[in-house]
């Protein structure tokens, strides 16, 4: 049986009032979503264990089957498993943004889009004010996106859990001051973020400093095919969702156009996890450009990203998978709401719809927020793909 995991990142939401007391689910066009909830069932599902910070790290390690209480061990080193970074039982990965930070103030977690060779020119700056025989260094990744890593030997390690860190991208707006790193290490990461301060003013980039946090060690995760008798690949433009596929032995697939931003090209994601589909057993599509839209408060663009996911990636696929005459499971869930209102991550459940063998239908039309609550409810979120493989 072919199984497909589409996954509009952070698109449950709120009501608002620019759409009518609508969410963007329930104000998109969505017929492809929706025709899945009428062939299907429709619930909701909580992928945020209580304690543990809304993010997609969290989010999508728990809809890939793990439990993140139990396998989490932070975000950076996802993030370098997706670069081919191995990491030493000593070593950590700390996530390394680009922002521009403006009187005190969050301005952009992105610094607007950094080109990523200007990203690593200012990258490569900082490094040069470092020890050459030091533990710490900059890796550049892709626009904003970048890592430090920490190369260490046996004896104290530089963070535990007591280091407290906030993604940047949860502060938009806001000051910095009250969310600056602490704990073990906090100290050392802040001299890092002033360093990167100092040194980017002499510069005209748009990036205003380094913006340090997501620190964790090696994470250990079973081979998804010796879980799930399946081999997969994922589909996506962001590191985190790269990491955690090199991390359960799925081969990522990488897709030309595709962005990580509003701009992707949407058609040509679909058309890959057609021809994916093909050769693998387990596709999965994520699309960034609903939580960049929340994370940037803009309501069209939100619904705009819905009604492109729909029409270009969950209506090929449908028709794709009926018409193969093979048995077949089709899956939509976000990772995590992510609020127009505050643009940021948010806990909270996220409305799934399933169709395909073996899944019963059930009274739902319509695939949203609300049609989601009079259904199927699963709050510990890593048991979905255990549903997707067994049975609803």
């Amino acid at each position: 049986m072919k199984r497909v995991l589409v996954i509009p990142d952070g698109a449950a939401d709120e009501p608002q009032s620019v759409l009518g007391n609508r969410t963007p689910l329930q104000a998109a066009a969505t017929p492809a979503m929706d025709a899945v909830a009428r062939e299907g069932l429709v619930g909701q599902v909580d992928h945020i264990p209580a304690g543990m910070p809304s993010g997609s790290d969290v989010g999508t390690m728990s809809l890939f089957g793990e439990d993140p209480a139990a396998r989490h061990t932070g975000r950076a080193p996802i993030e370098a498993a997706a670069q081919g970074i191995e990491l030493g039982p000593n070593d950590w990965a700390v996530r390394c943004n680009l922002v521009e930070v403006i009187d005190g103030v969050m301005k952009s977690f992105t610094a607007h889009q950094i080109d990523s060779a200007v990203a690593a020119d200012l990258l490569h700056r900082l490094q040069s004010e470092l020890p050459g025989d030091g533990p710490w260094r900059y890796v550049p990744g892709v626009s904003y996106r970048n890592l430090l890593l920490y190369r260490g030997d046996e004896g104290d390690p530089p963070f535990d859990e007591t280091t407290a860190t906030t993604p940047p991208h949860d502060i938009t707006d806001q000051a910095i001051a009250p969310h600056l790193p602490g704990g073990r290490g906090g100290e050392r990461l802040r001299e890092l973020m002033d360093r990167s301060r100092a040194n980017f003013a002499a510069t005209d980039s748009a990036a205003t400093q380094v913006w340090l946090w997501g620190q964790g060690n090696r994470p250990q995760l079973p081979a998804f095919a010796e879980k799930y008798g399946a081999r997969g690949a994922v589909i996506t433009a962001v590191d985190l969702l790269r990491g955690l596929g090199k991390l359960l032995g799925w081969d990522v697939i990488e897709v030309e156009g595709a962005t990580g931003y509003l701009d992707t090209d949407y058609a040509a994601k679909g058309r890959a996890a057609i021809a994916a589909l093909q050769t693998y057993d387990f596709v999965c599509v994520h699309v960034e450009a609903t939580d960049e839209a929340s994370h940037e408060g803009d309501a069209a663009a939100k619904v705009q990203a819905l009604e492109e996911i729909d029409t270009k990636i969950v209506g090929p696929l449908r028709k794709h998978l009926e018409a193969s005459g093979q048995p077949f499971r089709l899956l939509v869930c976000p990772d995590h709401p992510t609020f127009l209102r505050t643009k940021t991550h948010s806990h909270g459940y996220v409305p799934f719809a399933v169709c395909g063998e073996g899944i019963a239908t059930d009274a739902a039309t319509t695939y949203d927020e609300v049609a989601a609550t009079g259904g199927l409810t699963i709050d510990a979120g890593h048991t979905l793909m255990d549903r997707l493989y067994g049975s609803f």
